[in-house]
C-alpha cells in the first residue's frame, strides 16, 4: 500500500462540501486500498497511539462500530462518550469542552442534532472534528456511497442517481457529493418534503463545474424513470417520533419496491442507509433482493471512516 498523503493531515470534516472533489477522490481511493488489505488480512497499523474520542447524543451502530473498529485497525483506540456522561450535560460549553477534549484526544467524532454544535467544536479544537451525523448533514454516509457505487457502477460521473422520500440529512450529503463528482442526481420528495433550498442551490452551483445535474421532483415514477441507482433512507428520523403517522400518509407512494425498480434503468440497484423499517420505504423484496447494494453500503462505512481518520489524523 502506498503511503498516506499529509496534505489532509489536522482537517475536520463536517459536511461533504469541506472537501473537494479532489480530496474526496483521495479518500475514496484509500478506501479500497484499505479495503484489499483487510481482506488480505495485513495490518495497517498507521495510527499507533493515537485516540479518537466519539461523542453520542444519538445512537448508533454503523458510525460507532466502523470507527471502533477502524481504529483498532489502524492502531489506536476509540473513547466512546456519551453526550449525558459529559458536562456537557450539566451545561459546559461546546467551546471549553473542545478545548480541553483537544488536550486529550488525536480527533472527535460528533453525533448529534444541531450543526452548529459540530462547527463549533470544529473552530474550538484544535483536533479534527469529524461530522457522525446532524439534523443537516451526514458526510460519513454520503462518502461510504459514493464508494459503493463506484465500485459498481465503475465510477461516478454520469451516473443517474435518484434518492426517493424525505429530503433529509442524508438526501442533502447524497446531493453534495453526486453534484460534486458529476452525477445526474434526482430528488424524489412528497410537496413539504423537499431538500434545503440552500443544500440544492449550492448543489447546482457544483454540478455547473462537474457536468452534473440536480432537480427536484414530486413524482415517484418520473423521478425513478431510467436511475441507475434508487436510494432511499426511514421516513421518520430520531426526534419525529410524533409526526410518524402523518409521514406514512405523506409518503406512501415513495416506497422503494419493484414497481419502482422496474422503471429505472436493466440494471439498477437499490441502496438505503440503514437501519431500515421494512414495509415502508422499501420493501423486503428489494432490501433483501439481488439488486440490494445496502449490505456493501454498510460495510464501506468501516472502510471510508478508517480512510477520513488515516487521512486526518496526525
Amino acid at each position: 500500500m502506498a503511503g498516506i498523503p499529509d496534505s489532509l493531515k489536522g482537517r475536520s470534516y463536517t459536511r461533504v462540501s469541506d472537501w473537494s472533489r479532489e480530496e474526496l477522490e483521495l479518500a475514496l481511493d484509500l478506501a479500497d486500498e484499505l479495503k484489499q488489505e483487510r481482506l488480505r488480512r495485513k495490518e495497517l497499523r498507521v495510527l499507533p497511539g493515537r485516540t479518537i474520542g466519539m461523542i453520542f447524543h444519538k445512537p448508533s451502530t454503523r458510525t460507532r462500530v466502523g470507527f471502533e473498529v477502524g481504529i483498532a485497525e489502524l492502531g489506536g483506540m476509540a473513547l466512546y462518550l456519551p453526550a449525558s456522561d459529559l458536562q456537557l450535560a450539566r451545561g459546559e460549553s461546546y467551546r471549553d469542552t473542545a478545548l480541553v477534549l483537544s488536550r486529550f484526544l488525536s480527533a472527535l467524532l460528533i453525533r448529534t442534532f444541531d450543526q452548529a454544535e459540530v462547527d463549533t467544536f470544529a473552530e474550538h479544537a484544535s483536533i479534527p472534528v469529524i461530522n457522525g451525523l446532524t439534523d443537516l448533514a451526514h458526510p460519513l454516509q454520503a462518502l461510504a456511497d459514493a464508494m459503493t457505487i463506484r465500485e459498481r457502477l465503475g465510477g461516478l460521473e454520469g451516473v443517474r442517481l435518484t434518492y426517493l422520500g424525505d429530503g433529509n440529512n442524508v438526501c442533502h450529503s447524497l446531493m453534495r457529493i453526486a453534484a460534486l463528482f458529476g452525477m445526474h442526481f434526482t430528488a424524489a420528495c412528497p410537496t413539504g418534503y423537499e431538500p434545503s433550498a440552500a443544500v440544492v442551490a449550492a448543489a447546482q452551483t457544483d454540478a455547473l463545474v462537474s457536468g452534473g445535474s440536480v432537480r427536484l421532483t414530486s413524482d415517484p415514477l418520473d423521478g425513478s424513470d431510467a436511475a441507475d441507482v434508487l436510494y432511499t433512507d426511514v421516513w421518520t428520523s430520531m426526534g419525529q417520533e410524533e409526526e410518524r403517522a402523518q409521514r406514512l400518509l405523506d409518503l406512501e407512494r415513495f416506497s422503494l419496491d419493484a414497481e419502482l425498480l422496474s422503471v429505472a434503468s436493466r440494471e439498477a440497484v437499490a441502496m438505503h442507509c440503514l437501519p431500515a423499517h421494512v414495509g415502508e420505504e422499501i420493501t423486503e423484496e428489494v432490501l433483501y433482493g439481488p439488486r440490494s447494494l445496502v449490505w456493501d453500503q454498510a460495510e464501506n462505512r468501516l472502510h471510508t471512516q478508517k480512510a477520513i481518520m488515516a487521512l486526518v489524523i496526525r
